[in-house]
């Protein structure tokens, strides 16, 4: 009840705040499990689709995000966001059975396979997660681009600034292959990564945005 009652509220804040244009909502499906798999350019990114799609999405954040900044903590916490502690191989895993759990009980479900945010507007390689949970689940993945949401609430950035945005949600995509083989996992994680590209039109990085941003002269 009280997260229909904020996003009774934040919905409409958002629309004022950024105009955001909306394509291919139809896609997501109106009922049953979908993964909603995202590119990462703000912090308010796990915060938009949830606040307007009409259906219930959970998303995956880091720790930091229900440690810092009051107003992050807020949305993380009642959206039931599952927080994640990007250090921890097994904290990883556990966030993955939590998330496919929804999944199975037909629960949307948002992921941001680049794992980060991206350092500078470019579209980074996906982690494998995302294949991990289509494989296991055999929900479908709608690929998502975000745009201007890197303008809207830059990094370090405590209060959001009034500008366009834009969503777009691309058909689904369904995939064969086994969860516990690696080279499904990179396969199905390529696909959907060149699948967000194509909405976004990013530049697309073969790197992990971790290790770019851990050494970014050798970016």
């Amino acid at each position: 009840m009280l997260y229909e009652m904020v996003k009774f509220v934040a919905a409409p804040t958002a629309h004022v705040l950024w105009r955001p244009h909306i394509s291919g909502a139809a896609n997501v499906p109106a009922k049953g499990p979908g993964i909603l798999a995202a590119n990462h350019l703000s912090i308010i990114d796990s915060f938009l689709l949830p606040a307007l799609l009409p259906r219930h999405v959970t998303f995956t954040a880091k720790n930091e995000y229900f440690n810092g900044n009051p107003l992050s903590q807020f949305f993380m916490r009642l959206g039931g966001s599952l927080p994640i502690d990007r250090e921890s191989a097994g904290a990883a895993q556990a966030m993955l059975d939590g998330a496919a759990e929804l999944l199975e009980s037909g629960e949307l479900f948002g992921i941001h396979p680049e794992g980060t945010r991206s350092p500078d507007g470019r579209l980074y390689r996906g982690k494998v997660g995302v294949a991990w949970l289509a494989l296991k689940t055999g929900a479908p993945v709608l690929p998502v681009a975000l745009s201007g949401t890197d303008r809207a609430m830059p990094a370090g950035s405590k209060l959001p600034r009034p500008v366009t945005i834009g969503i777009k949600i691309g058909e689904p995509l369904h995939f064969e292959g086994e969860h516990t083989n690696a080279r499904d996992r990179r396969r199905v994680t390529d696909e959907i990564m060149a699948a967000i590209q194509k909405l976004s039109g990013q530049e697309y990085v073969a790197q992990y945005a971790t290790s770019v941003k851990a050494n970014p002269d050798k970016s």
